[in-house]
């Protein structure tokens, strides 16, 4: 089973390593990071870079398909070599999955028309236009194709897809093994829980970049 995680310019990177760290503990699996060429790829902090060994056409086929968010997401969706080595991937993938606002990547290709989808809470209404049907779930499941919300949830979602590949006590055990076992000190971590005004703060926030972009 080869697992093919894309990255590119300004990718958040938890969103790629987090389901790596588990997804990477499937027996007897590969996992490969690729980009438009081999080599350094900067995350969205700018201070880590991760490798991808095999550029795009290097990974024609992959079994899982796993794309990252990150503000350079808005760019990623837009460009032709991008756009079609994912849709070339997603023809023979087992499984189409995304992190983030990776999912407006999917959608960029066409992937996601008349599917449930999620992606992280600011910018789910941005999988509309595209023909999804958003959702504020955490982890998403429409066929093969499963998507996360933000960040964080990307080891949500390589749990779920440990536990329907390789069943229950495997992904029990990476569980167990990576000791995932999230005690948050605050209960902030979604919009209905947070503080109503860091909430509003960061979606005026969203709402001006978005205007700007238009």
């Amino acid at each position: 089973m080869q697992i093919a995680v894309l990255l590119y310019d300004r990718f958040t990177t938890l969103d790629a390593v987090g389901p790596y760290e588990l997804l990477s503990r499937l027996p007897g699996a590969e996992t490969v990071f690729v980009a438009k060429e081999a080599g350094q790829v900067r995350g969205d902090q700018g201070s880590l870079a991760l490798v991808a060994d095999k550029s795009l056409a290097d990974v024609p086929a992959p079994d899982i398909l796993l794309i990252p968010g990150g503000p350079g997401s808005r760019e990623a969706m837009l460009d032709p070599e991008i756009l079609a080595w994912v849709r070339t991937a997603d023809a023979t993938s087992t499984w189409t999955t995304s992190v983030c606002t990776g999912s407006l990547i999917l959608a960029g290709a066409g992937l996601l028309a008349g599917r449930r989808a999620t992606a992280h809470w600011l910018a789910l209404d941005e999988l509309k236009p595209f023909g999804a049907e958003p959702t504020g779930e955490r982890v998403v499941f429409d066929g093969k194709y499963v998507t996360a919300a933000g960040v964080s949830s990307g080891i949500d979602m390589a749990l779920h897809l440990l536990g329907r590949i390789a069943g229950d006590e495997v992904a029990q055990t990476v569980q167990l093994l990576t000791e995932y076992d999230p005690q948050p000190p605050y209960e902030a971590g979604s919009p209905e829980k947070a503080p109503a005004a860091i909430v509003a703060r960061w979606r005026g926030q969203a709402e001006t970049v978005l205007a700007q972009e238009d």
